[in-house]
């Protein structure tokens, strides 16, 4: 086998060879003096990142379901009633936390391909004069169907109807790829992880907290029995400088490199190049004859990974299968009900337009083995068109 193995899955991204290198160093002493000043402009730079200017990060040596479980358990308590909708495995997942957690889900549940149902959001709220739904749960960025729901919108729906429940967002493969506002949207707790727009590997969960999450957090002591996610342990050696446990130190000074590479681009000039990446992945599709995005239209359609339906009669693990066998390219799969239906081309982090010529190359070599009937090089000459174009 020569050359690399190519990485065109929505996560783990491909890593820099900067942040690599960073990584690439002795252990060092957690508990050194130095090591506070560190830490504290980390978390500092993560909150602009996450576009914060108050409350807290909070970062775990966990993937970001890790950060799932702290936000819900540090605070809500058993029983209480949440507010969420279910259209793709990671808001599946989700769901299936909270209940498992005990908690009362009133779920909304939505066609594979739309996302966070707003309409049905104002209803369920309008009618909860009680105030009886204490959190409203909602995925930006859905991974396995690749779409991106309106979080300012269901901030708006919040105000509109004049409720006062936490506002949680499942960030994981969104932040630090495409818009989010956690101030300006009033988010009030934000989950995401290393191994996305990071451009790290996986290993920790990121999490960020508003003063209003953290204000309920210290009024009731509120939550669950919990110990290794606690806010109270965090915040407490935080504020130190240092971490309640042993804390990843060579992610942490990989994500000290991905942080200076976004800071330094600026997010705003980071979301557009997602845009631009993404729009060349969706050029692509357009032109594949039988193909299709399973997002339900381009307000859905994501620009950190793309979801893509299979002609009738392909099987898209034999699309998959065969990029990766034949041409050394990792494309996502269908999950869950996607399985055999649809592959998926991850778009965020760390590439460049040549990059995605080449997963669109692979995707319709393997998407023309497995008995695809398009035009050879319909999707990478679409592609090629657009990324010939300003902005890249």
């Amino acid at each position: 086998m020569n050359g690399y193995q190519h990485l065109f899955i929505p996560g783990p991204t491909n890593v820099p060879e900067k942040v690599r290198q960073a990584m690439n160093i002795p252990m060092e002493d957690m508990r050194a003096p130095d090591f506070p000043e560190f830490v504290n402009g980390l978390l500092t730079d993560l909150k602009k990142a996450y576009r914060m200017k108050g409350g807290r990060i909070f970062v775990f040596p966990s993937s970001g379901t890790g950060a799932w479980e702290s936000a819900i358990s540090n605070t809500l308590n058993h029983g209480d009633r949440v507010l969420m909708s279910r259209f793709g495995q990671f808001s599946l997942l989700w769901v299936d936390m909270a209940e498992r957690l005990g908690l009362e889900v009133e779920l909304c549940e939505v066609e594979w391909g739309k996302g966070v149902p707003l309409e049905a959001y104002r209803e369920a709220l309008a009618a909860d004069t009680e105030h009886k739904i204490k959190a409203v749960f909602a995925t930006q960025n859905e991974t396995a169907t690749g779409v991106t729901s309106d979080i300012e919108g269901v901030r708006r729906v919040l105000d509109e109807t004049g409720h006062p429940a936490l506002l949680f967002v499942d960030g994981v493969s969104s932040i630090a790829s495409i818009e989010f506002e956690m101030d300006k949207w009033g988010v009030d707790l934000a989950v995401s992880g290393s191994q996305k727009g990071f451009m790290l590997p996986a290993g920790l969960g990121i999490l960020g907290v508003s003063d209003k999450a953290l204000e309920v957090n210290r009024q009731q002591n509120a939550g669950m029995h919990r110990c290794y996610f606690s806010f109270e342990d965090m915040i407490k050696l935080n504020d130190t400088g240092y971490f309640p446990y042993t804390p990843a130190t060579q992610l942490l000074r990989g994500l000290r490199v991905s942080l200076d590479m976004l800071l330094e681009a600026g997010m705003e000039t980071v979301w557009q190049r997602h845009a631009f990446h993404a729009e060349g992945v969706r050029k692509a599709v357009a032109a594949w004859d039988g193909c299709e995005l399973v997002a339900r239209g381009p307000d859905w359609a994501s620009d950190t990974v793309s979801a893509i339906y299979t002609p009738e009669g392909v099987d898209a693990r034999d699309v998959i299968s065969g990029a990766y066998n034949r041409y050394q390219t990792s494309l996502g799969t269908g999950l869950n009900k996607l399985m055999g239906k649809a592959f998926r081309i991850g778009h965020l982090g760390s590439l460049n337009p040549v990059m995605l010529c080449g997963a669109i190359s692979a995707a319709e070599m393997a998407l023309r083995d497995a008995g695809a009937r398009i035009e050879p090089g319909s999707g990478v000459a679409a592609a090629q068109e657009h990324y010939r174009g300003a902005g890249a």
